[in-house]
């Protein structure tokens, strides 16, 4: 599957770092190449850089590492999106990271769905800090990775990705279920930020 990532933030080159490094070949689409062009270089031959266009118009697969207006931006910028897969890695956050814009009675990714017509979106990679992307090992196990879409098949491959860098995995249904899992990522943020306690943790499933 032909995978593009829509970014080259912290999370969009934590993710094309590990997906290059377990030997997938990525596009990373941004609206200025030349303005990442050493640092997606820096990927090895693996990584392409284009313009956003180009990045969608050559994948099945797309990861929004973007600010979440952004992402409401390109969703809506295609008339159909042609089944093509769009894993939401944003969150609605609030300015200074005051908490988020949306909750409760809808999401982030329920909007970006709303806008994005003929897609199958995918809620995941949002729930974690960029460095947990770029480097999911743990001694004490995989860092939990939470996910979420309509479409059952979508889940699954986007599961199979996630399951590949690392994580565990975690299919919670259906995409309403972005209500819940946009403010757990938020419980991340919090502890990072607020409390002290840095960016190089990761939430992990105990099961009996």
């Amino acid at each position: 599957m032909k995978i593009a990532i829509l970014g080259a933030g912290h999370v969009g080159m934590a993710l094309a770092t590990a997906l290059t490094g377990r030997g997938e070949a990525v596009t990373v689409g941004v609206p200025d190449p030349a303005k990442y062009a050493d640092a997606v270089g820096a990927l090895g031959p693996l990584a392409t850089l284009t313009t956003t266009a180009q990045a969608i118009e050559a994948a099945e697969l797309l990861i929004l590492a973007v600010p979440y207006a952004a992402a409401l931006g390109i969703a809506e910028s295609r008339p159909d999106w042609q089944g093509r897969i769009l894993v939401d890695a944003t969150n609605p956050l609030a300015p200074g990271l005051a908490g988020l814009e949306l909750g409760t009675t809808t999401s982030g990714a329920e909007r970006i769905a709303a806008l994005a017509r003929g897609s199958r979106v995918v809620k995941a990679f949002n729930s974690t800090g960029a460095e947990n992307m770029a480097d999911s090992r743990y001694e004490g196990g995989r860092p939990f990775m939470p996910l979420c879409g309509d479409d059952a098949q979508a889940r699954n491959t986007v599961a199979a990705l996630a399951t590949r860098l690392g994580f565990d995995a975690v299919d919670a249904g259906p995409l309403q279920a972005a209500r819940f899992l946009e403010p757990f990522a938020m419980t991340w943020i919090h502890l990072a930020f607020r409390c002290g306690l840095g960016r190089r943790f990761a939430f992990s499933l105990l099961r009996r």
